[in-house]
C-alpha cells in the first residue's frame, strides 16, 4: 500500500526487454535504502526490486502492466514519480493506494489560475471507472483531490509545489499518464452493479 506521497525522482537509466517482460534499470537516491523484493510506486505502479546497487535498482514489468499503463513509452533519461511503500502506524497523508493501475489518461488542458494549475484529464469510459467531486484520484503515483468530474473527464488543482516536485510540471496537453481510481469508489461501484 503506498500514500501517493511522491518522496523523489528516479530517472530510468536502462530498459532491457525480455520475452514479454521489461527490466527497468532507475537511478535514485533512496536506492541505498532499498532492500531486494522490496515494493517501490513507479508513477503509481507497484513494481518489486529485483537487483540493487548503492545508487540504482531494477525493477521488472510483466505484459499485463505493459498493457494497463504508460510504462512500455518509458525511454532512458525520463523522470519517474517514486515512493516507497507505507509503514503501518504512520501517517496517511494521500489516500489508500494500492499500485496497481486500472488505465491510463491524456491531459487535455491546463490552466494557470493565480496560485495554482487546473489540469484536465479524459479517459476511456467503456473500463467504467468513475470519479467524484471532491473524491481521490491518483495521477502518475500522486494523491489528488478531484475538482471537477465529468463522464470519463475530471480535473484537479496543483499547488506550485506539487508542480515542483512530481512529473505535474512536465505534463502537456497530449500527456499519457496512469491512472488509479479510489479502492473505495471501486468496491461500491461493483457492487452497485451487481444488484
Amino acid at each position: 500500500m503506498f500514500t501517493g506521497i511522491v518522496e523523489s525522482f528516479g530517472i530510468v537509466e536502462k530498459i532491457i526487454k525480455e520475452g514479454e517482460n521489461l527490466h527497468l534499470t532507475m537511478t535514485a537516491a533512496m536506492a541505498g535504502e532499498l532492500k531486494i523484493d522490496q515494493s517501490v510506486s513507479h508513477n503509481g505502479i507497484c513494481l518489486t526490486v529485483v537487483d540493487l546497487t548503492d545508487s540504482s535498482y531494477t525493477v521488472t514489468a510483466i505484459k499485463e502492466t505493459i498493457e494497463k499503463t504508460a510504462i512500455g513509452n518509458w525511454k532512458v533519461g525520463d523522470r519517474v514519480n517514486l515512493e516507497r511503500a507505507m509503514i503501518l502506524g504512520a501517517r496517511l497523508d494521500g489516500h489508500l493506494v494500492q499500485g496497481h493501475v486500472d488505465q491510463t489518461a491524456r491531459c487535455v488542458s491546463i490552466e494557470d489560475s493565480e496560485g495554482s494549475t487546473y489540469f484536465g484529464f479524459e479517459y476511456d469510459e467503456k473500463l467504467a471507472n468513475l470519479t467524484i467531486e471532491k473524491g481521490s484520484i491518483t495521477v502518475d503515483g500522486t494523491s489528488l483531490t478531484v475538482v471537477d468530474s465529468g463522464r470519463n473527464t475530471f480535473k484537479v488543482a496543483i499547488i506550485p509545489y506539487t508542480l515542483a516536485h512530481t512529473l505535474f510540471g512536465t505534463y502537456q496537453v497530449g500527456s499519457l499518464v496512469n491512472l488509479e481510481f479510489d479502492v473505495i469508489g471501486k468496491y461500491v461501484s461493483k457492487m452497485m452493479s451487481l444488484r
